[in-house]
């Protein structure tokens, strides 16, 4: 299938991965469906660590500086109700990777704070690139789309699904270097980033929490079981 093709199809069926697969296997085409900002699996301008997912994204819809792709990245993630503990953390964190492009998902809590405090950022999105989610980040995309680089395999207004987020966020830990954990929740979309960099074999770095902090527990709990906590030698800057 060319790449235009690819487009069309992935416009047609709204970014959903199964229909496009099986569209490509059974070689269907689909035509007059077409826009400029897309890149395929095809190009050039394609991530390479996406490649070697189970499920690479066949389209990738962006609005931004693509050239952010190159560049030394880190994944920062966490809850969508933060302590301050986890915010003071993940803005000294920021603050002292400044060198490097911060990914996150333009949700509320910690990744909202991540984009904000970057020089650098990137925003993978569980919606189409057109649709503002959730709606209190407005002016967060706005800044992102201007300045960083948003992209999403869902096209152009596809509004945001629950399943969308969880499968996006293997793109998030895949094009990180290294994916840090701020605050988790045992059943948290967090816990999907943490599976799928599992998965993808990137180096995971967890707040540690106090014993007595009961919203840390998680992130204790994923120390305790072999993740690598978060030194202040790495947040100090």
């Amino acid at each position: 299938m060319k790449r235009e093709d690819l487009i069309s199809c992935s416009l047609h069926y709204a970014g959903n991965y199964q229909k496009i697969l099986k569209a490509i296997r059974e070689d269907s085409v689909f035509p007059g469906r077409y826009v400029e900002n897309a890149i395929t699996i095809l190009d050039d301008e394609y991530p390479e660590k996406l490649k070697d997912l189970k499920y690479p994204p066949f389209v990738l819809f962006y609005k931004g500086d693509l050239e952010l792709l190159k560049t030394k990245t880190i994944a920062v993630v966490g809850s969508r109700d933060p302590c301050s503990y986890a915010l003071e953390a993940t803005e000294a964190l920021i603050r002292a990777n400044q060198d490097k492009t911060v990914i996150s998902g333009m949700a509320k809590g910690i990744d909202a704070c991540s984009h904000l405090c970057a020089s650098k950022t990137i925003g993978i999105l569980g919606c189409g690139i057109d649709y503002i989610y959730p709606r209190c980040n407005a002016d967060l995309f706005r800044r992102v789309e201007k300045e960083g680089l948003l992209f999403s395999e869902y096209p152009l207004d596809v509004k945001p699904i629950a399943y969308h987020f969880p499968f996006r966020n293997r793109l998030i830990a895949a094009l990180a270097d290294i994916v840090y954990i701020m605050q988790s929740d045992l059943k948290s979309g967090t816990m999907t980033t943490v599976n799928a960099a599992l998965e993808s074999g990137k180096e995971i770095r967890v707040l540690p929490y106090d014993i007595f902090h009961i919203r840390g527990r998680n992130n204790n709990q994923l120390i305790y079981e072999g993740a690598q906590p978060i030194r202040y030698e790495e947040i100090a800057f």
